[in-house]
């Protein structure tokens, strides 16, 4: 499969969910194609309302830059190479984890973004959406 569709998008949140609710965090989870565009989100009960955006731009800044948005951590803050980074694309880049590309064969063909408690939990659960797809392909 190299095609990003509904049906991947369930299972991938499907892992990611199944993370969260062992972890006991509520997450929303959002999924998007290769050209950026939402495939699906999911908000876990009483998961932030703020969540929602933050985890579908997650996906877009990983489909975008073709790599996690931890990546984006260090190489944004101030003197740093891509300082200002995030005053571009309208403000959707988004510089601490949680997204991940999902890729089959070296391929970016979507991608993960997990928001809703710390950055090291929203990783963690959006790497169970990323194991999640790779049992696909």
């Amino acid at each position: 499969m190299s095609i990003m569709n509904l049906d991947m998008a369930k299972k991938v949140i499907a892992g990611a969910e199944a993370e969260a609710s062992k972890m006991g965090v509520q997450m929303v989870i959002s999924v998007a194609d290769e050209g950026g565009n939402l495939i699906a989100v999911h908000r876990m009960d009483d998961a932030w309302l703020a969540s929602i955006e933050i985890a579908q731009n997650k996906a877009w800044t990983s489909v975008a830059l073709k790599m996690p948005t931890s990546k984006l951590a260090e190489a944004t803050v101030p003197n740093a190479p891509l300082y200002g980074l995030t005053t571009t694309n309208q403000g959707r880049l988004v510089v601490f984890g949680g997204g991940f590309p999902l890729e089959v064969n070296g391929k970016v063909v979507g991608a993960i973004g997990v928001s809703g408690s710390a950055v090291p939990d929203d990783e963690k659960v959006a790497e169970a959406g990323v194991k999640a797809f790779n049992e696909l392909n």
